[in-house]
């Protein structure tokens, strides 16, 4: 029988009754639900949060035919029925106020005829969720259970418009309200989201809060690791390879340099994005699914407000107290660029994270996005470009390749307030992880660091550049600090690039270039 994969489902219900396949997390939600009783989890979009919730429900509810043969159903010998109270936040858009309360309405009014209670009129949110936990509590003889699934979705969407932000604000702060008040009637509450946003007063008020975000042991309940994935998907890997002329252990490779590299704590195993993977395997191809679901404009925001680069994201150093501290609000990118997914933990050292990108797929999303908010007109002249450029980069003819970049960075409307060759650099190296060419930004040598390495399966280009000045500077730099050393043992061809950028006609203006190793 095919294995059917859950593509767009988050239900655990469903992903069970339709004999899906699911990689059994259930020993830790089994853990998480029988330890404190207040509790949140950040991790990326599509990364299983839902899921994770749905997972709590059923459990909670008692649901034990939908556990048989997982793990939990070793551990569970009670299987008491609570009463669930799911709030879910993650499908609004919040870009206006009566979206939010459109949205609150409908979870409430859910409940509220569920347990048939009458609303007083102009009851406030939190006085109509408190009266649902009491009623729940009275109609049961069991204290309720809240999940709330991606809590922090309205402020987060609200985020470049103060005023709307400061409403939503104070509507959330009085609907989680109750999460204090009620505590004896509560068996359980579990959050999820992104970050931690102190004005609503959750992280402040509930009592002994776990944030199981950076915590070791709970590393992997979100996301697929690679044991994980050979256990559950080797028909799929087989599948995937066949379409592709790949052997298995080269789709494996595959799948790992594309979607795998996240970690989400110190000692935390490599995590695969479970989004991409699972389509990966339906579609039978390798493409940036988890990117074109969606990139928030905040973040490019936050990036291009913070003179932020792509090339800098790689290396960054970071404590726990950045992704743990609650925040008044977004204002740097590095905390939400992690918990959104764009950048993940690489090293871990005495409580110091080094961060950087995590795979192909984000890098590649990452650029081209990049490229598509700086210049969004530009990414329409794309085409022309493009396959100038790749086949004079494939041919090793660097003059044709330098004069496509020309004429395609002509007139580029750069309002990014650093213009120099920093953000020449970021560009380039857009340039190159969109049009998949392997790609390396400051490189670290024993004499420096050097701006960029591309790589295609005949050459190898060290490149150096240069902000009105010379690229013969550039060629005597790379010379000097014996920048191409480290590349004569390769098999390709080796080549000097010096490339200088003009602050007036904003493009290349010239460039030199040495072949300094032919391939074996």
């Amino acid at each position: 029988m095919a294995a059917k994969y859950p593509i767009g489902i988050q239900t655990f219900e469903k992903i069970i009754k339709n004999k899906m396949t699911y990689v059994d997390k259930t020993a830790l939600v089994y853990k998480i639900a029988n330890g404190t009783q207040n509790n949140f989890l950040s991790r990326p979009r599509r990364f299983g949060k839902s899921l994770l919730v749905t997972t709590l429900q059923a459990y909670f509810e008692g649901r034990k035919e939908l556990f048989k043969g997982l793990a939990i159903d070793k551990l569970e010998k009670d299987w008491v029925k609570y009463p669930v109270i799911h709030l879910d936040l993650s499908s609004g858009k919040y870009y206006a106020i009566e979206n939010l309360e459109s949205v609150l309405n409908d979870i409430l009014n859910d409940y509220e005829d569920r347990f048939g209670i009458d609303v007083q009129p102009g009851s406030s949110y939190g006085i109509r969720l408190k009266n649902i936990i009491q009623y729940a509590v009275q109609k049961t003889g069991h204290q309720a259970v809240v999940l709330i699934d991606e809590y922090d979705a309205p402020m987060l969407d609200s985020n470049n418009k103060p005023e709307l932000q400061e409403k939503i604000r104070d509507i959330m702060r009085d609907f989680f309200s109750p999460l204090k008040a009620q505590e004896a009637n509560l068996r359980f509450v579990f959050l999820t989201g992104i970050t931690k946003f102190s004005q609503l007063s959750i992280f402040s008020e509930l009592n002994n809060i776990k944030n199981y975000s950076l915590d070791d042991e709970f590393a992997t309940i979100c996301g697929i690791t690679q044991d994980e994935m050979l256990a559950n998907f080797h028909e799929g890997i087989e599948e995937l390879a066949k379409a592709n002329d790949l052997t298995f252990d080269e789709a494996v490779a595959k799948l790992k340099e594309q979607y795998d590299g996240y970690h989400f704590s110190g000692k935390c195993p490599n995590i695969y994005n479970p989004y991409s993977l699972l389509n990966a395997f339906y579609d039978k191809k390798f493409d940036n699914y988890w990117f074109s679901s969606g990139t928030p404009t905040f973040l490019l925001d936050l990036l291009k407000s913070n003179n932020m680069l792509l090339p800098e994201l790689e290396g960054i150093a970071a404590t726990k107290d950045m992704f743990d501290t609650p925040t008044d609000s977004i204002a740097s990118p590095i905390p939400v660029l992690y918990q959104s997914g764009y950048i993940t933990i690489k090293e871990s050292r005495n409580g110091m994270y080094k961060l950087g990108i995590p795979n192909e797929e984000v890098r590649q999303g990452l650029s081209q996005s990049m490229l598509r908010y700086i210049a969004p007109k530009y990414m329409l002249q794309k085409g022309t470009f493009t396959w100038n450029f790749v086949e004079a980069m494939r041919t090793d003819d660097i003059d044709a390749a330098m004069e496509a970049l020309k004429v395609y960075l002509a007139g580029f409307p750069y309002d990014i307030s650093r213009n120099s060759e920093a953000i020449y650099q970021a560009i380039l190296y857009s340039i190159f992880n969109t049009l998949n060419f392997t790609i390396r930004a400051e490189v670290k040598t024993a004499t420096g660091r050097l701006d960029l390495v591309v790589s295609t399966h005949t050459s190898v280009f060290v490149m150096e550049l240069k902000y009105d000045k010379s690229p013969d500077v550039a060629l005597e730099q790379i010379e000097s600090k014996q920048y191409t050393l480290p590349y004569m043992q390769d098999k390709r061809n080796v080549y000097e690039v010096g490339i200088n950028f003009s602050s007036k006609e904003k493009t290349v203006v010239d460039w030199k270039f040495k072949k300094v190793k032919s391939s074996n």
